[in-house]
């Protein structure tokens, strides 16, 4: 991506407390990547759009030798300081998921837990998975989908927040299976393609979680900022509670909800 479309992505990942998140509600992902490609000891690996590490980490504690590259600095550091408490080793890079600085053919896995799927130009970075995988190693991904809970999060936001970048694709359509076939084509054969369900019950009540992702939640707070400058940020609340109360399969003092993502995992021709 140019210059300053990196740079409004850089600003609006930092924007908020991303890493928090994680520490809510998005820890078990990382290890379930990790069980998906097959990770263990000497493997060359590549976290693409890796935020805080929570797949690079327990990669590294496998005993792999990990690189986790992310646009944001602000989310390297943080995950600096979480490998640093777990005393684990692995190096950080500022990169471009649309742009690698990687030669090609250098990992043994290239993964992402929903974070390369946010890069606005799906097929770019399609091609650099692909690049800088090895002819026979391993690229795995977990997606959120276009028909679960964040799918439908995106959707919500959607009248709300800034208009996508020329060329830019909404980022739950990499959960879905066609999507994928057709962006890594005959260059990777995937053999896992399936969908899987994420528990949240770290919320009381459920629009707690929209509060959450308000405060929190980059994309959220560039849509809110966007709908206050056009002063229909009162509607954007009642779009968010909304879909808060559909979405909860819990009580409404006992939230709970699902985040429905795709296991993608395939091995480079």
């Amino acid at each position: 991506m140019d210059a300053e479309l990196r740079q409004k992505h850089r600003k609006m990942w930092a924007t908020g407390d991303y890493p928090s998140m994680v520490e809510t509600f998005l820890l078990p992902l990382g290890p379930r990547l990790i069980a998906a490609c097959g990770i263990g000891p000497g493997m060359r690996v590549l976290d693409v759009a890796a935020g805080t590490g929570n797949a690079s980490i327990p990669a590294a504690k496998s005993g792999a030798q990990v690189t986790a590259s992310d646009l944001t600095p602000e989310l390297l550091e943080a995950g600096r300081k979480r490998a640093q408490a777990e005393g684990v080793e692995l190096e950080w890079v500022e990169a471009d998921a649309e742009g690698l600085p990687f030669d090609d053919g250098s990992f043994d896995v290239v993964m992402s837990s929903i974070g390369a799927m946010f890069a606005p130009h799906h097929q770019d970075v399609a091609d650099q998975l692909v690049r800088v995988c090895k002819p026979g190693g391993t690229i795995g991904m977990l997606n959120w989908t276009p028909e679960g809970m964040i799918g439908a999060l995106f959707r919500a936001m959607g009248p709300f927040a800034p208009p996508p970048p020329p060329g830019g694709r909404p980022p739950p359509l990499w959960g879905s299976e066609d999507h994928v076939r057709d962006l890594f084509g005959d260059r990777v054969e995937l053999h896992t393609l399936e969908r899987e369900l994420l528990e949240i019950k770290a919320f009381k009540r459920p629009r707690d979680y929209g509060e959450h992702f308000k405060a929190k939640y980059g994309p959220t707070i560039a849509a809110r900022a966007n709908a206050e400058r056009d002063g229909r940020e009162g509607e954007l609340d009642v779009a968010l509670n909304a879909f808060c109360d559909k979405w909860n399969l819990g009580t409404d003092d006992d939230a709970r909800f699902e985040q429905e993502y795709l296991v993608v995992v395939g091995t480079r021709h």
